[in-house]
């Protein structure tokens, strides 16, 4: 099986994936660098609660081994998660992310998302066009094949 790695902020780097702190209550400007920087045109927030109306449907979305076409770009306002996200020698990269957390998951890498214990976060989402969310799983088959 795959071992699970936690890195370093250079280390996500290196992996092509981008990982920084901002202030929680003053993000914004940090968040507008970046937008202009990567060419994000939209900027949304989203919170999934325990109270959310089907919410083990939609963490059901975000908890296979996927990919989108563009980056998934979030900066976390409050609670937490973790993504599991392919390194380029296949291995897990074990990042839980929370309040202040900034992570920029470049676009065609394999990676999942689920929430804690708390079952509580609010993200800013960064799209480069009309916000949507594309996952295209992978195929169980093609790993071990």
């Amino acid at each position: 099986m795959f071992s699970k790695l936690e890195l370093t902020a250079q280390e996500l780097k290196d992996e092509g994936i981008m990982y920084q702190k901002f202030p929680a209550n003053n993000y914004q400007p940090g968040l507008d660098i970046i937008k202009s920087y990567w060419g994000y045109q939209y900027q949304d927030v989203i919170e999934l609660l325990p109270e959310t109306p089907n919410l083990q449907a939609i963490c059901d979305k975000f908890d296979k081994e996927h990919l989108h076409t563009d980056d998934e770009v979030r900066f976390v306002i409050f609670g937490e998660g973790v993504f599991d996200i392919r390194s380029g020698k296949d291995l897990w990269m074990h990042i839980k992310v929370e309040a202040g957390d900034f992570i920029r998951i470049p676009a065609n890498r394999y990676h999942l998302f689920y929430l804690t214990e708390t079952k509580h976060i609010r993200c800013v989402r960064l799209f480069k066009d009309n916000p949507s969310w594309v996952p295209r799983y992978r195929e169980l088959a093609a790993i071990y094949s």
